[in-house]
């Protein structure tokens, strides 16, 4: 991929997790059999994509967010809810943002950012946090939903989520940081702090260690896509903008 064509996927992928893990309602997802809810989220997937390009005239970002429309259509109507359904539904979008960056890598240099390369790893710092933990909670979350039922939970409201989110950042951070070692000592740390709860029965057990290796293998894994994404663009400089 071209240094344009690096710049433009950056900035579409940023929109894309906007639209889909930070703008996006529970109810937006919960109701979007609704033609009308469906049709509100691609104007959402429209309007971040010509936000972060800066690009407003674009054809291509109405051709994204239509193509948008139809994979979640297809996910949705086609009743693919479980995890399968969830990794096959980003992989499209991904897949239609890297053919839409190549076949116009300009969106970005074309945009009213274009002069402000520093932007660039700053977007894909933003997106691989929102990726790790967000997008993180939707996938441990749909991983984890036919089990959830089977198992008591005594703790705090959405603790476990919580939990999630903060153990994901952290391992980004980490991994970012150059300090992948660290994630051992975070694996150690939650293993004993969750000794007590995972030992009072087998099926709460293998429900605790499917959980936190999903989370850290979803976090790991979209830390080390970041710094793969960094690779392809400007360094991220910041000294200039400093008095």
């Amino acid at each position: 991929m071209t240094g344009a064509a690096a710049a433009t996927f950056t900035a579409l992928l940023l929109a894309h997790v906007l639209a889909d893990f930070v703008l996006q309602t529970r109810r937006m997802v919960t109701d979007k059999r609704n033609p009308g809810m469906l049709l509100l989220h691609g104007v959402i997937v429209l309007l971040t994509a010509q936000a972060a390009t800066g690009q407003v005239s674009a054809p291509e970002l109405l051709a994204l967010a239509g193509v948008h429309i139809v994979i979640d259509a297809i996910k949705t109507y086609g009743n693919l809810n479980r995890i399968g359904g969830f990794l096959a539904d980003q992989a499209a979008h991904i897949a239609t943002i890297a053919a839409l960056s190549l076949y116009a890598p300009n969106l970005w240099h074309d945009g009213i950012y274009s002069e402000n390369a520093w932007l660039l790893p700053l977007m894909a710092l933003v997106t691989g946090l929102i990726a790790a933990t967000t997008a993180g909670q939707y996938a441990v979350g749909i991983l984890m939903r036919p089990h959830g039922a089977r198992i008591r939970n005594n703790g705090l409201r959405d603790g476990g989520r919580m939990i999630g989110m903060l153990e994901r950042g952290l391992i980004f951070l980490l991994i970012l940081l150059g300090q992948p070692l660290g994630v051992g000592f975070l694996v150690a740390a939650k293993s004993i702090l969750r000794f007590g709860t995972a030992t009072r029965d087998q099926r709460t057990a293998e429900y605790v260690i499917i959980g936190t290796l999903a989370s850290f293998g979803w976090a790991i894994a979209a830390s080390y896509a970041t710094l793969g994404l960094l690779t392809l663009l400007p360094p991220l400089e910041i000294g200039p903008l400093l008095p």
